[in-house]
């Protein structure tokens, strides 16, 4: 009988500008049934729409992919240096088949983050590795799911009550929707979004982002627009991954509230949802205790806190990029003060490191 061999893991960096690399990482992301932020397109699109690098560490076993670290390599003269996983994504992190292959993950990890100047590296949900240098959380965001009604009639009903009126007077004003993927409707989307950032205090993401990621995912994105008096006043760019449709950059202008359009834009949004065959609503992430995370649980989703983790390179500082953190208080308030078309010349420079 021949002794046992010993199981080895072996790292690399991805090299995901070759198609046939990715194509085989995107097998194991499907196979894993891993998260829409673990895939390459996902990291590319970032890459394309921000300039911020992707990345990411691959595991294997005799030849067989074991374990996959997507990562982001973000330089910011604001917010500093950080490996992130996944970049303007609200997961990622490790995904791998056993624990001996994301602690290998996570050893490479740090190193190259300390070879190549990275004060910190973030997690977003996956496996959560801990020890000396790590910090982890689970109290500051929520995630929100549920499964999508059997009809239309059913999906209002699956509403509370009072989030149920507000739905029925956007749908009586009989507000016109559009749902596409054109360069109308990137603008649409984009002249929405901009206005909302903008009210809340923070800085537009640049519109080649949003772009570049209807064309990574052009069977698995589009935008939905309501219109008043032939303007657009709520807007939301969605994906569908995994039977679960995901409103993930969405707004309105301050129009929309009076009119209801933003929520008749996410009841709108499940119904055609169902409509393509997915089977669950995914609201994505919110501060935990913020509106959007009071507008959610309103409409009778049940939050679920996200799990993360940090780690900091020995002498080195994280990055704060919490907009509700005080050391934004100000800057937000005066930020709402900039006149729209200044805001967003110069927010895309800076969004671009809030990844």
């Amino acid at each position: 009988m021949n002794a046992p061999v010993a199981s080895t893991y072996q790292v690399s960096l991805a090299d995901l500008s070759d198609p046939r690399v990715a194509a085989r990482i995107d097998g194991f992301v499907k196979e894993q049934r891993a998260s829409l932020f673990h895939r390459p397109a996902w990291l590319l699109a970032v890459q394309e729409g921000t300039g911020q690098r992707a990345g990411g560490l691959v595991c294997e076993q005799l030849g067989v992919i074991a374990g996959w670290l997507p990562l982001t390599e973000v330089r910011s003269s604001l917010f500093g240096r950080a490996l992130v996983s996944s970049g303007f994504g609200v997961g990622g992190g490790l995904c791998g088949v056993s624990e001996g292959a994301t602690g290998a993950l996570i050893g490479a990890a740090q190193r190259y983050a300390r070879a190549h100047g990275f004060a910190s590296l973030e997690l977003r949900g996956g496996s959560l590795p801990m020890g000396e240098g790590w910090r982890r959380w689970n109290d500051k965001h929520c995630g929100f799911e549920r499964a999508l009604a059997q009809t239309d009639e059913a999906e209002l009903l699956a509403i509370p009550r009072k989030a149920r009126a507000e739905v029925r007077k956007g749908m009586e004003a009989t507000l016109p929707i559009r749902i596409g993927k054109r360069p109308e409707d990137l603008r649409a989307h984009y002249a929405v979004f901009s206005q909302s950032v903008h009210n809340l205090g923070t800085p537009v993401f640049p519109a080649k982002l949003f772009r570049a990621m209807l064309a990574a995912f052009p069977e698995e994105s589009d935008i939905l627009t309501v219109f008043k008096d032939g303007t657009p006043v709520a807007s939301v760019l969605s994906f569908y991954h995994q039977g679960a449709v995901m409103p993930f950059w969405g707004g309105g202008t301050r129009a929309a509230r009076s009119a209801h359009a933003s929520e008749l834009m996410y009841y709108e949004l499940m119904l055609d949802a169902r409509k393509r065959g997915m089977t669950r609503f995914d609201f994505g992430r919110s501060k935990t205790g913020s509106g959007p995370y009071r507008f959610k649980k309103n409409w009778g989703f049940t939050p679920q806190p996200l799990a993360y983790a940090e780690w900091t390179a020995p002498g080195g500082v994280p990055r704060n990029v919490d907009p509700t953190s005080e050391a934004y208080s100000r800057k937000i308030e005066l930020w709402k003060k900039l006149p729209l078309p200044i805001a967003n010349a110069i927010g895309p420079m800076i969004a671009r490191g809030l990844a």
